[in-house]
């Protein structure tokens, strides 16, 4: 079949579809053109973030420092992984699709923030060898049914066509919710929770590795999964997120951020 004549064809086929189930607002689900698309109210209450940012944290600059200027942060406390970078500022919109995907069951959006995350994750994608996600603890995937951080690093591998490897990393100690924990006390809460399996060395070891989560906060989630991956003999490893806690972004409310 000819290129035009099998998008014609597609075309048809999804009309009833879009006619039962118009496509909505990721942010407020108004109805759209497309799906995964914001509307007018929407778009613009979401922060993109650009650079100038931290060569290593990823952490906006309200001015360019210079090529590989470091934050105050990565200088203070180097995280073990390389570089972590965001596609969004948790806040307003960016918040209402991270919990509509990890509570709400949307796990329509997760192709649609891929995207986004691929996008800000351009030189990480570039360098990686393999893409996993931050586990859940298995008594916590049975309660959810399914792993946000995952749908986000599937999304994430098939676009860049990069291997994805969800079982090369797991989380072997049920951990509390690090929401409403100080920074020394989310440290402790996930030391030696993540551990390479035996199995799963052979998709890590001598690989630079993509973690892939949802909301970057302190980073003590995204560090213990690196020390893990290192001890598993991953030669580096890199974090990529759909969004990014800056300051004055947190809300009493948030729920169970990493």
């Amino acid at each position: 079949m000819m290129p035009h004549a099998k998008s014609l064809a597609l075309s048809v086929l999804a009309a009833p579809a879009r006619l039962l189930f118009p496509p909505v607002c990721a942010g407020c689900r108004r109805t759209v053109s497309q799906p995964g698309a914001l509307c007018g109210t929407c778009w613009p209450r979401l922060r993109l973030l650009e650079r100038p940012w931290c060569a290593v944290m990823g952490t906006p600059f309200t001015y360019d420092m210079g090529e590989g200027f470091l934050s105050a942060e990565a200088i203070a406390n180097p995280p073990p992984f390389e570089r972590a970078r965001s596609a969004v500022a948790y806040s307003g919109v960016a918040r209402r699709m991270v919990q509509g995907l990890k509570y709400a069951d949307r796990t329509d959006l997760a192709p649609w923030m891929a995207r986004w995350m691929v996008r800000a994750g351009a030189e990480l994608i570039a360098d990686a060898e393999v893409v996993l996600p931050v586990p859940l603890h298995r008594w916590r995937f049975l309660s959810r049914r399914f792993n946000q951080s995952a749908e986000l690093a599937r999304a994430i591998a098939g676009l860049s066509g990069l291997p994805f490897e969800p079982a090369a990393i797991r989380r072997v100690k049920r951990t509390r919710k690090q929401v409403g924990l100080a920074l020394g006390e989310r440290q402790e809460n996930v030391r030696a929770a993540f551990a390479v399996p035996p199995e799963g060395e052979i998709a890590v070891r001598g690989r630079r590795v993509l973690v892939v989560d949802d909301v970057y906060t302190t980073g003590a989630t995204v560090s213990s999964v690196t020390k893990a991956l290192r001890k598993g003999g991953a030669a580096a490893v890199d974090v990529l997120t759909f969004a990014r806690v800056l300051p004055g972004d947190f809300q009493p409310d948030d729920q169970d951020l990493i």
